[in-house]
């Protein structure tokens, strides 16, 4: 299984699909809402929407529900790529590992890094 280099609530854009001018995702940009690292997939708001069709009902208070909805679908993570903070554009991922001293303990600590800047990505 690979390894995966995106976390909750990083900024990700659509790097593969269809181009927005033929209705597609690829160049957005959006936050990682989820990750399913067992399926390889990632949740990213306002990428890859759906419609969905939920049937009419009541609710405990007595109100309506139901009718067309829209939700964010899975992505696989390979279609993704992690923007970087400095230059605002998508950049490959690695992991370094660095030791870190903490209560007076040293501790190995995998740490992002962007590959085109080298900065660490938190």
């Amino acid at each position: 299984m690979a390894k995966i280099r995106i976390k909750k609530g990083d900024l990700v854009q659509v790097v593969s699909g269809a181009t927005q001018a033929r209705g597609g995702d690829r160049g957005k940009q959006g936050r990682v809402i989820e990750v399913f690292p067992e399926r390889q997939r990632v949740l990213v708001e306002g990428v890859n929407r759906i419609t969905k069709h939920v049937k009419a009902g009541t609710s405990a208070r007595g109100s309506r529900t139901g009718g067309i909805e829209t939700h964010e679908a899975p992505i696989h993570i390979s279609n993704v790529m992690l923007v970087d903070p400095q230059t605002k554009r998508p950049t490959r991922v690695g992991i370094r590992t660095e030791t870190v001293e903490r209560d007076g303990r040293e501790r190995t600590v995998r740490v992002r890094v962007a590959k085109r800047s080298g900065e660490d990505i938190a």
